[in-house]
């Protein structure tokens, strides 16, 4: 791990001077210490398993969490999440750590998990981390003890055969602090996960990391080729409860993606999710060369979550065709 104090930077501090110019500045010096540069566009491809099937500008995939009501009432075992994808056509899945929760070190229960999704056709392509602590907590000690707990999921993760995981910014403070904060985490988690072959994906969640700006320039500054983003259509929900504009942050955050997260609540008669412009976001995802999975995360209430998991799986389809015959045109 480098230490980031010994190259002048002081993470009890708030920065001094534009926090891009710092930011870059201080990327640019860890990179050189570490032997990392900065994540380049072809990085951020990386780690995105199959290549796309065809002429498909974006593949399909299932996050665990679309099914949560039916695994917290038991109706599913999570054992069976790929058995439950596959039933939709769907033959990727990112997986949930809340409904695993003592289980990431149960290697038997891992080969488990991992023998019945091959036989059903399903390629597990990463771990959702929640509730394992703030790896961008303001204590260096609680911030350490976060990024040891996420290091149990990173080791699942390979086992299962998943190229990722997929974490979250929390941390407290000013945004200069809480950037500071959030990239050591990060950067400690990284060199960790690097050793086992697993990129270590941020989503927007609430707070700053709903800025798409502010998590662009936090991703730029961990400086490690393992770091990238998990853009979601929802969660823009910025501190003081105000709305960052989504496609301006998904926009801003695709140059880290490696993963996409298609947040659906509701449909119109159309077909079209009633609170978001389906065409114009995967415009946007694909439109820098995205051509990874993007993950179908129904959250709403009016439909059944099997229901609204077909729905926005027919409007990811329909789209992926329009754009698709669009690409053929231009060819």
């Amino acid at each position: 791990m480098v230490d980031v104090r010994g190259l002048g930077f002081d993470l009890g501090q708030s920065w001094r001077g534009s926090r891009r110019r710092f930011m870059l500045g201080a990327s640019l010096a860890i990179g050189a210490a570490s032997g990392y540069g900065l994540p380049s566009v072809a990085s951020a491809r990386a780690g995105q398993g199959e290549g796309p099937s065809g002429t498909r500008p974006f593949k399909i995939s299932l996050a665990q969490g679309s099914l949560h009501k039916e695994l917290l009432a038991t109706r599913l075992d999570p054992l069976d999440f790929a058995k439950a994808a596959s039933s939709f056509g769907i033959d990727a899945i990112e997986y949930a750590s809340q409904f695993y929760k003592d289980k990431h070190r149960d290697r038997a229960y891992l080969a488990e998990l991992k023998r019945r999704s091959v036989g059903e056709g399903c390629w597990g392509l990463l771990i959702r981390i929640d509730g394992e602590g703030e790896l961008g907590a303001p204590k260096k000690k609680a911030r350490q003890r976060a990024v040891d707990n996420h290091k149990r999921w990173v080791e699942a993760a390979a086992f299962l055969g998943c190229h990722a995981v997929r974490v979250n910014a929390e941390s407290q403070g000013s945004e200069d602090d809480q950037a500071n904060y959030v990239s050591d985490g990060l950067r400690r988690l990284c060199e960790f996960s690097d050793k086992h072959g697993i990129d270590v994906l941020v989503e927007n969640r609430g707070g700053l990391s709903s800025q798409g700006g502010w998590l662009a320039e936090v991703l730029t500054a961990v400086g490690h080729p393992r770091c990238g983003s998990l853009p979601d259509f929802g969660g823009w929900t910025a501190p003081g409860g105000k709305d960052y504009d989504r496609y301006t942050g998904v926009r801003e955050l695709m140059p880290f993606a490696r993963a996409v997260s298609a947040k659906s609540l509701d449909f119109d008669a159309r077909g079209d999710e009633t609170s978001i412009n389906y065409p114009l976001m995967l415009e946007i995802v694909t439109g820098g060369g995205y051509r990874g999975h993007v993950a179908i995360a129904y959250e709403g209430t009016r439909l059944s979550e099997r229901a609204g998991i077909e729905r926005t799986k027919a409007l990811l389809e329909r789209v992926r065709e329009q754009l698709g015959s669009r690409g053929e045109r231009r060819g």
